[in-house]
């Protein structure tokens, strides 16, 4: 049965990815840390023009179960690990669409909230972009950060504690990222993904997502195949 699982798993992961690169999402960049483990993801966020995280860049990984999708993926951020309420220190990701989909009266969380077959790596990223703006506060994963944020968000900003360690935060990720040697998109027009002009005299494919893109992520220590994907606030 676990061999019928794990050949269930690869074929989604395959579709997923495939998916994922003909209509990119909106967020992120997305590649294998190993172009021949289909289980292990490397994922880069950048932050949003507009939020606390803008001109961020933030790597996580995600790995797959070999019952996926019946059992949810793990994302944790690498070091420096996110600073967040729903962030542990050791960059696991607290998030209800992450939990098994199993009863558990004390979490406070819904069963509909929870884990179930029908969601994607798709259906993970947008909840992850949505959980960074707005934090969950009521299960904290980082007691700290949460006290933070409330003191922010009630104070509207007077009390800015929260938002200078973000800053921090950011600034600490852009050199991470000039040491990756990736370029982190500040505008709204670089973070936009521009439709491919339709080209009537060849039968030729375009590919939007050239290995030659400027905003190709290149992992150190890593011979990893990316998919480009970019946040709008």
């Amino acid at each position: 049965m676990t061999a019928i699982h794990q050949a269930g798993a690869i074929r989604a992961l395959t579709s997923e990815l495939k998916n994922l690169k003909d209509e990119p999402l909106e967020g992120f960049r997305v590649g294998l840390v190993n172009d021949d483990n289909l289980f292990d993801w490397e994922i880069a966020i950048f932050g949003a023009p507009g939020t606390l995280y803008e001109g961020g860049y933030f790597k996580a990984r995600m790995h797959f179960p070999s019952d996926y999708p019946y059992s949810p993926p793990s994302l944790r951020f690498q070091n420096p690990s996110l600073f967040h309420p729903n962030v542990y220190e050791s960059g696991d990701l607290c998030i209800s669409i992450l939990h098994p989909p199993i009863e558990d009266p004390q979490s406070g969380e819904l069963p509909c909230e929870r884990w179930n077959p029908t969601q994607n790596v798709r259906t993970i990223l947008l909840s992850v972009i949505s959980l960074l703006n707005e934090p969950n506060t009521s299960s904290p994963a980082n007691v700290d950060a949460s006290v933070m944020f409330r003191r922010w968000k009630d104070s509207k900003g007077t009390d800015n504690e929260y938002e200078e360690v973000v800053k921090r935060q950011v600034a600490q990720s852009r050199a991470e990222a000039e040491k990756d040697g990736v370029v982190v998109p500040m505008t709204i027009e670089e973070y936009v993904i521009k439709p491919a002009a339709a080209n009537t005299k060849s039968s030729i494919d375009i590919d939007m997502y050239d290995d030659d893109d400027d905003y190709d992520i290149d992992f150190p220590d890593n011979d990893t195949h990316i998919i480009t994907y970019m946040i709008v606030s």
